[in-house]
């Protein structure tokens, strides 16, 4: 349980919920506590004094049949609640009395619905940080994670310097930095003015070397004239100046308190006047002049609060700039998906007539059969295996040309007549002895009885297909809308072959003059983001298109591999196209480069993109080609793996 609690006041369930989620992020240092009656509020607030957990914030609900704003005003009069910032979220009713509520002082803050996205987490973080900069300044930063973190970072630092100031520096933060460091400057050479055996008073030309990064640093030098820059080494090795010092300012001065070794390497730009100081000297300065410690104290602390301010500031900005690269590169991404969307649009809506076309003969075949079928003659002559025979059709599926010759020379050896045998493959009796018997009794009875079946199984297959028809469709409607669809998914379990197939359905079109064989294996589901997937089929399906000749072959191989000791399935696309020249296969996953021919429209990030959804899964692709011959583009995917991602499943 946590010391502080948020209470959510709402009579609307829907409104409570949404509540709760956007406060969610709160919650690593706030209980969330909700009620939709006031009996209910008061019956939390008891269980938190009960719990000795003090109430930082009340959000509540204003309207005309619930008086959320009494319940905030009344807040003020028990000691246990008067510290809690209040937020009231109004439909619009009694705004002026409201806003007389707020301007008093007796709300803190007046939320008008419709609300914006995020607002209320927005609103509420800003008053949790006032409370918490009123109620518990000892552990301000404890709460930087979920709080406003500049202004508790701001706080906690002026804390920490007041604090030192109160207790030893007196009233010497009145003091300029400038003049702080005239005086300090003053006692120095005050001080070395009489004694200055070590030679502490130095001059150096332009480019003389202070300090060295990752060397010991003995010397403390403090600047009276001239400037000196600070270098730091990059990840390359290349140095880069990252701060220039004038006169006050002190060098060496993080190593010489600490010992460590130095952190940048500080080197002179003009001729540059210093008072140079190793620890023996120091220590006997600040001894000579009790007023010269508390100086220098200040001056060193001033220092190092300028240091931990740039750092603070470098890394908000680098922070921005981060979220702002993320955010461009999310609508490069999404760019990217529309721009391969929109070329498959027009090839998906024409297919889509085909299956249409598909349900529209099978209706016909159907009434015009229907009659028969429901006659009730027919039905007592062929009985109960007509509706079998029906049953059939309905659930069937389409058999190799090869399986079927294979069943029918079978079943002709059985009844002596290939007639017969087809009918009975047909109609998928030919494994019934019965029709056997007859068809060597009396084929003509047998054919006769078979005829009138048939009209039962044309009514079932047409019956499954205007079923596939219409799942066709649905499956085409489906992988559009889950292309399309922000890619804004958790890992979950997930069937690879579902996704490549949802795939093809959107290539149909472009497809239909080329030929696709499957090799599946039987593969394991796994923890993966099917849509970013599909983002990946997609690409390796166009590109391989691309490149198709004029009767293109596209195979698609799964498997199941043991590879390192651990186990990965492979999918595998192989197109009997141009190929990829080796200078092209090793920049081919560069950002803004593409192997599209001109007239294909796309932002050269396919692959790059591809490339990294799948490191996103810990896999790799791997890519195997020869110029004239094929290309294959093999995904590799980890069967169990951690989903460390942001998104991960819940």
């Amino acid at each position: 349980m946590n010391h502080f609690a948020v209470l959510c006041l709402d009579n609307n369930p829907i409104s409570i919920e949404q509540l709760r989620r956007e406060l969610a992020p709160l919650s690593a240092k706030f209980d969330l506590h909700t009620a939709d009656t006031i009996e209910d509020a008061q019956a939390a607030l008891e269980f938190c004094l009960e719990q000795k957990q003090t109430v930082a914030l009340v959000i509540a609900s204003h309207h005309e049949s619930f008086n959320g704003a009494d319940f905030l005003i009344q807040l003020d009069k028990n000691s246990h609640t008067r510290t809690a910032r209040k937020i009231l979220i109004s439909c619009g009713q009694d705004i002026q009395a409201i806003l007389s509520a707020v301007n008093d002082g007796r709300l803190d803050h007046c939320l008008t619905k419709p609300l914006q996205d995020n607002l209320v987490h927005q609103t509420a973080q800003k008053e949790l940080t006032t409370f918490i900069l009123n109620n518990d300044k000892d552990n301000l930063l404890a709460y930087s994670q979920v709080l406003d973190q500049h202004r508790l970072l701001r706080a906690h630092i002026e804390q920490k310097m007041r604090s030192y100031r109160e207790g030893f520096i007196t009233d010497h933060h009145s003091l300029s930095d400038q003049q702080l460091a005239e005086q300090v400057t003053s006692a120095l050479l005050d001080f070395f003015a009489d004694q200055d055996e070590t030679k502490a008073l130095r001059t150096y030309s332009p480019d003389h070397l202070l300090t060295k990064e990752g060397e010991e640093n003995q010397f403390l030098w403090f600047i009276t004239k001239g400037q000196v820059a600070l270098y730091k080494k990059d990840d390359i090795g290349r140095q880069r100046e990252v701060v220039r010092h004038s006169q006050g300012n002190i060098v060496g001065g993080m190593s010489f308190v600490t010992g460590e070794p130095s952190f940048s390497t500080a080197v002179t730009l003009s001729q540059t006047e210093v008072i140079k100081l190793d620890r023996e000297v120091f220590g006997k300065v600040m001894h000579s002049n009790m007023t010269l410690l508390p100086l220098f104290t200040n001056l060193l602390l001033r220092h190092f609060n300028r240091r931990l301010q740039r750092s603070i500031n470098t890394k908000l900005e680098l922070q921005k700039t981060l979220e702002s690269l993320e955010v461009a590169h999310q609508q490069l991404i999404e760019r990217e998906k529309m721009a391969m969307l929109g070329q498959l649009v027009s090839g998906v809506a024409h297919e889509l007539n085909n299956p249409i076309a598909a349900i529209l003969r099978g209706t016909d075949t159907l009434t015009s059969k229907m009659q028969h079928l429901v006659d009730v003659h027919s039905i007592e002559e062929i009985g109960l295996e007509g509706i079998n025979v029906l049953k059939q059709g309905l659930t069937q599926r389409p058999r190799s040309t090869a399986s079927e010759r294979t069943i029918i020379r079978d079943t002709e050896a059985l009844v002596n007549n290939r007639r017969i045998a087809k009918k009975l493959v047909k109609l998928g009796l030919e494994s019934q002895t019965s029709w056997h018997a007859m068809a060597q009794r009396n084929p003509e009875q047998a054919l006769q009885q078979l005829e009138k079946l048939e009209d039962y199984y044309l009514a079932g297959s047409t019956l499954r297909s205007i079923n596939v028809c219409a799942g066709r469709i649905a499956d085409m409607v489906k992988s559009l809308k889950g292309y399309a669809r922000p890619d804004d998914e958790r890992f979950h379990l997930s069937d690879i072959h579902e996704g490549i197939e949802d795939t093809l359905t959107i290539f149909e079109n472009k497809l239909k003059f080329h030929s696709v064989e499957r090799h599946y294996a039987d593969i394991p589901a796994i923890q993966c983001l099917p849509i970013a997937l599909q983002q990946v089929w997609t690409n390796l399906i166009s590109n391989a298109i691309d490149a198709f000749p004029q009767q293109g072959l596209l195979t698609i191989e799964t498997k199941q591999l043991n590879h390192d000791e651990q186990d990965w399935v492979v999918v595998s696309f192989t197109d009997n196209g141009s190929g990829i020249p080796v200078h092209v296969q090793q920049q081919m996953f560069d950002l803004n480069f593409t192997t599209k021919r001109e007239g294909n429209f796309g932002l050269g990030i396919g692959l790059s993109v591809c490339q990294q959804i799948i490191h996103q899964h810990g896999g790799r692709i791997e890519v195997e080609s020869e110029e004239n011959q094929y290309t294959s583009m093999s995904v590799w995917l980890p069967c169990h793996q951690l989903a460390i991602s942001p998104r991960s499943t819940e």
